[in-house]
């Protein structure tokens, strides 16, 4: 068998090796009930874990939020450097910059990210784009 054939490829055919999306995303709704218990062995375990310290930020009260966070970690899942918010929504003014502020400290308080060996191994340097979403609360 030739190298080229020995590769994975999508849906059987012949092709480039199965790999990641450059940027991987998830969005998780916040706040959650609980800090995940395990570390995380998937990517859909991973943004769970990522976004179990934020907090609503003082005055948001139950409205409605969003905001985006764009970061990459290292395989042990520490930060590589400093995260930058790149949306917000259901906020302005100060109002945003207490979100911004409130995502960042979130994302510092929960990394290092309890993971395995081979999650950190498949995304360390890859840009993580992590949505979070507080719904408005119905009265």
């Amino acid at each position: 068998m030739a190298p080229a054939e020995a590769r994975a490829s999508y849906y059987g055919a012949p092709g480039p090796p199965l790999s990641l999306p450059q940027t991987l995303s998830g969005t998780v709704a916040v706040p959650l009930a609980e800090r995940p218990a395990e570390a995380a062995d998937t990517l859909a375990a991973l943004y769970p874990a990522l976004a179990a310290c934020w907090q609503p930020p003082e005055g948001a009260g139950d409205a409605g939020v969003e905001v985006t966070a764009r970061f990459s970690l290292r395989r042990d899942g520490s930060l590589i450097a400093a995260p930058r918010i790149v949306f917000t929504a259901g906020v302005s003014g100060e109002g945003r910059r207490r979100l911004a502020r409130a995502t960042l400290a979130a994302l510092r308080a929960c990394t290092p990210a309890r993971i395995t060996p081979d999650l950190g191994r498949a995304i360390a340097g890859r840009p993580i784009a992590l949505r979070l979403v507080q719904r408005r609360r119905a009265p």
